[in-house]
């Protein structure tokens, strides 16, 4: 199968794991993958059962469509700002999942609490700028809060999470730990007042879960 044809499986099933996983409805949420001509992005306002292969829509980094017989997500050029302006970033996912909506929606960080949270992101995961839909402003919200930032997940205040990766599968799996940890902490938090790991715990936790857990 061709490179562009594999990127494109890859993506349709990506998207069909993010429905499964509770943290899209309807059609809202999109992932994208950086690819050599720019990147893969979900179809705007397509049922996520209609999804296929074919249906992810090519776009050069400026965002422009260069093929595909649909329209781009909404937001897609807040994908294509973050590929410009962040080379190591491979994948990129916008969910509006519940537990981590409900900390935007507030404008607070879910806070690290959990040893999960610091493996996963290393800290707090935090609240980036109230930003419209339909440009690159989104896009500059989520580069200005991530860059220096051990976290791959933002809040974007009152919107929804933003996610990135080393490509498009390890973006969804920092969605999918960001929700699965807002849970969490939106649980702990009405049942008393939890305390931040402490900084060396944190970063103790963040590398070794970053650089020694798991197969090598």
């Amino acid at each position: 199968m061709p490179r562009l044809a594999q990127e494109r499986q890859l993506l349709a099933e990506l998207h069909a794991r993010m429905w499964e996983a509770g943290l899209v409805v309807w059609t809202g949420g999109n992932i994208s993958q950086r690819v050599d001509e720019g990147f893969l992005i979900k179809p705007s306002g397509v049922d996520y059962d209609q999804l296929t292969p074919d249906s992810m829509v090519l776009c050069d980094l400026d965002g422009r469509v260069l093929a595909g017989g649909h329209a781009p997500s909404s937001d897609t050029a807040a994908h294509a700002y973050v590929y410009r302006n962040l080379p190591d970033v491979g994948g990129v996912v916008h969910t509006h999942s519940n537990y981590a909506c409900a900390f935007a929606a507030v404008g607070q960080p879910i806070p690290c609490i959990l040893t999960a949270i610091a493996d996963e992101f290393g800290g707090d995961i935090p609240v980036g700028p109230f930003a419209i839909i339909g440009d690159d402003s989104i896009g500059r919200g989520i580069v200005e809060t991530l860059s220096g930032h051990r976290s791959t997940a933002v809040l974007m205040r009152q919107h929804g999470v933003f996610t990135i990766g080393r490509d498009a599968r390890s973006a969804l799996k920092a969605a999918i730990m960001c929700e699965d940890n807002a849970k969490s902490a939106a649980i702990a938090l009405q049942l008393g007042r939890p305390e931040r790991l402490p900084q060396a715990a944190i970063d103790a936790l963040f590398n070794r879960y970053q650089n020694v857990y798991g197969q090598k």
